[in-house]
């Protein structure tokens, strides 16, 4: 991907990713000529009602509870710098540098679709500022998500007029050294960019598409991973049959199901009809129904997530009437994070099951009463003097716990704020960081899953003829880990392992070991 071109109504998600985590070498960012017109008539349009003395929101008003407070022409500019330093009150860990290239994408696309009232050399200055890598400091803490993302979009524009801190080729800078080094000039704001920069719920959107995208490959690598368990304990394969989600056509969990039988195609690892064995446990024979679930929840996040990518998400809005040239300002409420507040409780949610069910599974591999001694207690040779994969599963139970604490919903809580104008907040900032957080404890899990899975199957393979396979998709899966985690023959470091199998998860080996052009999808 050499360029992403905005223009306010086709950003996907798979260019966020691209923007966010292609550095060095990440894709230029430019403006749509289309875009750059609109941009251009909605400004000529505010610069219009200053002139006149227009009463309009955050234009020639005050903001939040001083609405009603008239701004002469001559502060106008005062006013827009103003916002940017009095509402930078973030706290907490600043956003990574992937995290911050996608707020600041997110936010120059909803600009480009011409209604907010910015003009075009400060729009383009924040894609210069993405293409020459220099990176606002963001705290993460800080917004309500109603009015917008408001604090750490103020952050990210503090850098934009030469405040601020940045990071840039490594260092951290104030945000005037940041942009001298990049050869760039701070703005000086005109009337409604300081409210367009930071009233709009990029960040939440911005986290939320980022997280999306690694919930997709996380659900398929549960499932990889889910495949590895049932063939380290000896399970089956037929509650996969396609006749049996027929029966309860929820469409992801008979993709789901479809998936899982390809994968385990050809495996010898599996049994058949066994009448002294009819079925599985819960957490291998119902994997189609709850991974399918949280596919379920995915998909509403990819949904919502690639509607306000491409939204207007600021206030006031600006139109314009092409035939008239009449300008009409609404005063609305698009700023408010309510959908993806929502979506990104139901995504933590449902990954957190995710989390859940991993963590089972890790229980029934070193459980050997559960596993009705298809395998050695903890998996390990000698156990008393060993403990095997033990306290493995303790992460894994940690993990899952705090995920079960995270999933409390951030969207039903409100504080009302601005002297009680801004009256119903969204919280969802605050929910794509938990979100966040789930997801990586998910990431953890799945790979103690997996590392234990493949422990499982060095037993059973002890019970095979040798050149015994497992599924075509499992087999190249099972390789890899291998090659970078040896079979425990005693105790020894675990960390270093478990995060070798994180690594190939986190950076998405586990799942492009497969090759699914093989697979019978």
């Amino acid at each position: 991907m050499e360029s992403v071109v905005i223009d306010g109504a086709s950003l996907t998600i798979e260019q966020v990713v691209a923007v966010a985590y292609g550095t060095p070498g990440a894709p230029r960012v430019e403006l749509s000529p289309e875009a750059l017109s609109r941009v251009v008539q909605s400004a000529d349009a505010v610069r219009r009602l200053v002139d006149q003395g227009t009463v309009a929101y955050g234009i020639t008003t005050g903001f939040g509870a001083f609405k009603d407070r008239i701004i002469p022409p001559e502060q106008v500019e005062k006013l827009q710098y103003n916002i940017i330093v009095s509402h930078a009150v973030g706290v907490g860990d600043p956003f990574d540098i992937p995290n911050t290239r996608a707020i600041m994408l997110v936010r120059a696309n909803s600009l480009a679709r011409g209604y907010s009232g910015i003009r075009p050399e400060t729009l383009q200055q924040m894609i210069d500022m993405l293409n020459c890598g220099v990176h606002p400091v963001i705290p993460e803490k800080g917004s309500l998500g109603a009015s917008g993302d408001l604090a750490p979009l103020a952050h990210m524009s503090l850098v934009l007029i030469g405040e601020g801190e940045a990071e840039y080729q490594g260092e951290i800078l104030s945000g005037a050294d940041a942009m001298r080094r990049a050869g760039l000039t701070p703005r000086v704001l005109a009337a409604k960019e300081g409210l367009a920069l930071t009233n709009g719920t990029s960040v939440m959107c911005a986290i939320g598409s980022l997280e999306t995208y690694r919930a997709e490959m996380l659900s398929q690598v549960a499932d990889i991973a889910g495949c590895l368990s049932l063939e380290a304990l000896n399970g089956t394969p037929l509650a996969f049959d396609q006749r049996i989600h027929q029966l309860r056509p929820f469409p992801r969990q008979e993709v789901c199901a479809a998936y899982l039988r390809a994968l385990l195609e050809d495996s010898d690892f599996t049994r058949g009809e066994d009448s002294a064995n009819i079925q599985d446990a819960y957490t291998l024979r119902c994997i189609p129904q709850v991974h399918g679930a949280v596919r379920d929840a995915i998909a509403y996040a990819r949904w919502v997530m690639e509607i306000e990518l491409n939204s207007v998400t600021d206030n006031p809005l600006i139109f314009v009437d092409d035939d008239t040239d009449e300008i009409t300002v609404r005063s609305g409420g698009n700023f408010h994070g309510e959908p993806l507040a929502i979506c990104m409780d139901y995504l933590g949610l449902a990954m957190s099951e995710l989390g859940n069910i991993s963590e089972r599974r890790i229980m029934r591999l070193i459980d050997e009463a559960s596993n009705t001694h298809t395998l050695p207690a903890f998996l390990t040779r000698d156990g008393g003097v060993n403990s095997g994969f033990m306290i493995a599963q303790y992460t894994a139970a940690a993990l899952a716990t705090e995920s079960k604490v995270l999933s409390h919903p951030a969207s039903v809580d409100s504080i009302p704020t601005s002297a009680n104008v801004e009256d119903h907040v969204s919280m969802g900032c605050t929910a794509a960081i938990k979100a966040r957080r789930i997801l990586n404890n998910v990431e953890r899990i799945l790979s103690i899953e997996l590392m234990a899975a493949a422990q499982g199957i060095d037993f059973r393979k002890e019970v095979y003829p040798p050149g015994a396979r497992l599924g075509r998709g499992t087999q190249p899966v099972y390789d890899l880990i291998r090659q970078h985690v040896p079979f425990i023959e005693e105790d020894t470091v675990m960390y270093r392992y478990m995060d070798a199998v994180y690594r190939l998860v986190k950076q998405r080996q586990i799942l492009n070991a497969v090759d699914h052009s093989k697979l019978s999808l």
